[in-house]
């Protein structure tokens, strides 16, 4: 208690400074004065009697340290003092402190906007209560939810370690409100899915276990928050209305709370509905098919059971469930782990990607870092004259270098708070943002507080960092030598650390610089690339007829006259249908076999082929070629052989090549024999850095879907062809929804991930581009201070500006030419890496290499350009007098 008083005691005189050294200044004086009177009295002069009394007092001065570090807290003084001196210093270089804070928000930004985005979708838990014990179940070794109806519902009446299971699934819908239909989108779920998560409503009800009695037994939905403010405009008496859904009526019973959108990250649905009404929901039921994995499940642990425990008890029904079925085999094996991007298939490749770029944000800021080493050890040079004189004066090398690190620090503070603010923008910019506006995908990156901590360690750690690097510089200064010669010692030709990182950052950067360039040259030739369609002058309208309540026969009635009636529309080309599109919404993949098997084993398959329905017309509206045979008509009935037309990788997989599979046969896994009847080009279906895969398009006719695209293919405006569109489908059903796009948007989902990585590679480029910028400006600049007085000597005695160039920038212009050269040799061995990301990428591009050489050129050129006028700007005779 002592200690504590003691200090807030010696706070509160270092808040009066001002007022306690007034008064001590008047007791001194004071104690002067009657010294002085008493030596007058004993017969002194008045001169002679003040100087004794000031001799017998001692020092002041000295005596005032005493007094306020007995009195007041020195370190929180001299820290203050070193501060002021900082701003001081900065104010008197402005350049040099905008690129030091420029340079450290680069830096500890990037770290920042890279750790956000992690921590969003991966580290920070749902916003759920007790998130610590809720966990996914997932089996060994797959994430991607993948349980069945039945397998869930022996997994939550049978285990002993969860408090519930819930299961759920996104779908997409059509809602009718009784105003515009449109699409919306459904997590269907389990009954007891609320209770599971232990959420409350924020209007009306949720549903519980108790209103489900079988399959469509509970038509109910609950809007999410989100979707009641836009869509119901926050309408309190919506509660209780009753909507369509697909056509069937669904009552509202309540509204989820603002916080919860559900237990996908990334995926924010618009309603909430009971999965036991799938036939309703997707017009067809999976509720009994015990091998149909469409699942994802989640609960909360027990408290006391553990982990390892639970896996047990799940693992021990999971066998239990392999003796019952035969076809579950080896195949009922789990682990857990918490919902983050669990359930979503892009969740791992999406974990490795911000791990990657979060390695190369930590690079770049150790670049930055070893770049501003080089400033202030060029800001030490030019200061070691100021240096010398204080260690001549008493000042002590430790004093000095607390005040160098008190002003790294400093400049590593501010550039951090400038980053963090530069970072909040843009993440709330990013929360904001809906990358594909078709599809429920918002990602709430906004900062926490474990950003905000990274971003403040980051920053002090970095002004130590950079630092460190003139301390050795500090401690070798000898005043005596700089006061008589005016600067440091010639700097040498040895090669030292801060050369070697130099080098490496430069490296870096071009390897920064060749990816950006790679990536986006690839994403560039791989959309102009043959893609086996075309989709320019195409739009495709997302037509799901489930939604308006059609099955059986009515399908290809309604189908048929869709496409007669848009063909018709002044300006269309052709138009066709399909329950697939190319790079957009991809796709069934079957096992086929020779038309000579019998034991339809997966063994036994000549092949994996994903798998089209389209109508007639489909080929031409997609602009894919057809390189033999004929294409389906609408002659192809129902009651018809089965026929297709394959691709060429199919063809030359099942058959050796294109011209043996025309007219020949093949089977699918059930026994069933199809005739090919044509042979269509390659193209890319799922993902455009996808290998050839084998293909078959079978009649829609004989192979009925409801959820279809059509295509259709018109030179017409596209919005003045759009509104044609929906006004001919709503002539034929105005309650059943649509959406309409251009191809082009069509294949935002497929191309997002190569469009984001080259995005973010480019931003890293840049970045590397700015820091190399600043790294051999600050060597530069550094030789230049260095040897002003060698570089005056030489303009003295006639050396041309070409030498004085070569000998102040030869260094740094060296280590931009070794430094460019491996980072692009490390760019090209990296060229598997990048086009797993972009297809058609490859560094081997002589675009990209030329790109590459005159990006770096023009980056030293642009970061010599100061040190080289300052230079050349050396007055030897002036300089002389200085010395």
């Amino acid at each position: 208690m002592k200690s504590l008083n003691r200090f807030f005691s010696r706070l509160a005189n270092l808040a009066f400074r001002r007022q306690n050294d007034d008064r001590l200044r008047e007791e001194i004086e004071e104690h002067i004065a009657l010294a002085t009177e008493e030596n007058i009295r004993a017969g002194m002069s008045p001169v002679e009697s003040r100087r004794q009394a000031r001799l017998k007092f001692g020092a002041v001065e000295a005596m005032k340290e005493d007094y306020r570090a007995q009195r007041g807290l020195p370190l929180i003084e001299n820290l203050i003092h070193d501060l002021r001196f900082a701003f001081r210093l900065l104010a008197k270089s402005p350049g040099f402190a905008v690129v030091a804070v420029v340079t450290l928000a680069l830096g500890i930004g990037a770290n920042t906007v890279v750790f956000s985005v992690l921590n969003a979708l991966e580290l920070r838990p749902l916003n759920l209560p007790d998130p610590q014990s809720l966990y996914t179940i997932e089996r060994a070794g797959d994430s991607v939810g993948n349980e069945s109806y039945p397998n869930y519902l022996d997994l939550r009446d049978r285990n002993r370690s969860f408090d519930g299971l819930a299961a759920f699934a996104i779908n997409g819908v059509g809602l009718d409100a009784g105003n515009n239909p449109s699409i919306a989108w459904a997590l269907e779920v389990s009954t007891n899915y609320f209770d599971v998560l232990r959420v409350q409503p924020d209007l009306g009800r949720f549903f519980h276990g108790s209103d489900q009695r079988g399959p469509d037994s509970a038509p109910y939905i609950v809007l999410s928050h989100a979707y009641w403010h836009s869509y119901f405009q926050d309408d309190r008496t919506v509660v209780g209305r009753t909507v369509h859904v697909n056509n069937h009526p669904f009552t509202i019973l309540g509204v989820a709370p603002p916080s919860f959108n559900g237990t996908i990250k990334v995926v924010n649905p618009d309603i909430f509905v009971p999965l036991v009404n799938q036939q309703q929901l997707d017009g067809r039921t999976f509720l009994n098919a015990r091998d149909k994995g469409w699942l994802s499940v989640v609960g909360h642990l027990r408290q006391g059971v553990t982990r390892a425990q639970a896996i047990a008890d799940l693992n021990s029904i999971g066998a239990s469930l392999e003796r019952a079925y035969p076809s579950l085999e080896n195949r009922m094996r789990f682990s857990l782990g918490h919902p983050a991007l669990s359930g979503d298939a892009i969740g791992g490749p999406i974990e490795s990607f911000l791990s990657a770029l979060m390695l190369l944000a930590v690079l770049i800021l150790l670049a930055a870092c070893a770049n501003l080493g080089s400033l202030f050890a060029a800001r030490a040079a030019d200061r070691s004259r100021e240096m010398a004189l204080r260690l001549a004066l008493g000042a002590s090398r430790l004093r000095i270098l607390r005040q160098v690190f008190t002003e790294t620090v400093l400049v590593s503070l501010i550039g951090g708070a400038v980053g963090l603010l530069a970072t909040t923008f843009l993440m709330n910019w990013l929360s904001a943002w809906h990358p594909l506006p078709r599809y429920p995908l918002q990602a709430f990156v906004n900062p926490d507080v474990r950003v905000y901590v990274l971003a403040w360690l980051l920053a002090v750690a970095s002004g130590f960092l950079f630092g460190a690097v003139p301390v050795r510089q500090v401690l070798r200064i000898d005043p005596y030598g700089i006061v008589k010669s005016g600067s440091l010692a010639s700097p040498g030709r040895r090669i030292t650390a801060r050369d070697i990182l130099l080098a490496v950052q430069i490296a870096l950067s071009a390897v920064l610089v060749t990816s950006s360039l790679v990536a986006v040259r690839g994403l560039i030739r791989s959309l102009h690339s043959d893609l086996g369609f075309n989709p320019n002058d195409a739009i495709v309208a997302d037509i799901d007829l489930n939604m308006g309540g059609y099955s059986g026969e009515k399908l290809s009635v309604v189908q048929k006259r869709m496409i007669d009636s848009v063909a018709a529309i002044p300006g269309v080309q052709a138009v066709g249908l399909s329950d697939g599109l190319f790079l957009g919404d991809c796709c069934d993949r079957s096992a086929v076999f020779a038309d000579s098997v019998a034991n339809f084993a997966s063994a036994n398959a000549a092949a994996q082929a994903v798998t089209y329905r389209i109508s007639p017309g489909y080929f031409q509206a997609a602009a894919t070629p057809l390189l033999s045979g004929r294409a389906f008509t609408w002659q192809d009935r129902p009651d018809s052989p089965r026929i297709a037309v394959v691709n060429q990788t199919f063809a030359r997989r099942v058959f050796g090549s294109a011209s043996a599979a025309l007219n020949n046969y093949y089977k699918l896994s059930d026994g069933t024999r199809v005739q090919i009847v044509g042979v269509a080009q390659d193209g890319k279906y799922d993902g455009i850095n996808e290998s050839p895969t084998a293909v078959m398009f079978f009649p829609l006719q004989q192979h009925s879907a409801t959820e279809t695209w059509m295509v259709v293919r018109s030179t017409r405006d596209p919005r003045a062809l759009t509104a044609d569109i929906r006004t001919t489908i709503a002539g034929i059903d105005p309650a059943l929804p649509l959406y309409i796009e251009t191809w082009h948007q069509a294949m935002d989902l497929a191309l997002f991930v190569p469009r984001v990585a080259s995005e973010a590679l480019g931003v890293m480029g840049v970045m590397g581009a700015l820091l190399s910028i600043t790294g051999i400006f600050g060597l530069a600049a550094y030789s230049v201070s260095k040897r002003k007085r060698e570089l005056g000597i030489r303009m003295a005695l006639g050396a041309r500006n070409k030498e004085v160039l070569q000998a102040a920038l030869g260094r740094a212009l060296k280590l931009l030419v070794f430094g460019s050269a491996a980072g692009l040799l490390l760019g090209i061995l990296a060229s598997r890496v990048l086009a797993s990301i972009v297809f058609q990428a490859t560094p081997r591009d002589p675009l990209v290499l030329a790109g590459v050489v005159v990006a770096m050129a023009l980056l030293g050129l642009l970061a010599t350009w100061v040190p080289a006028q300052r230079a050349l700007s050396i007055d030897p005779a002036m300089l002389m007098r200085e010395e």
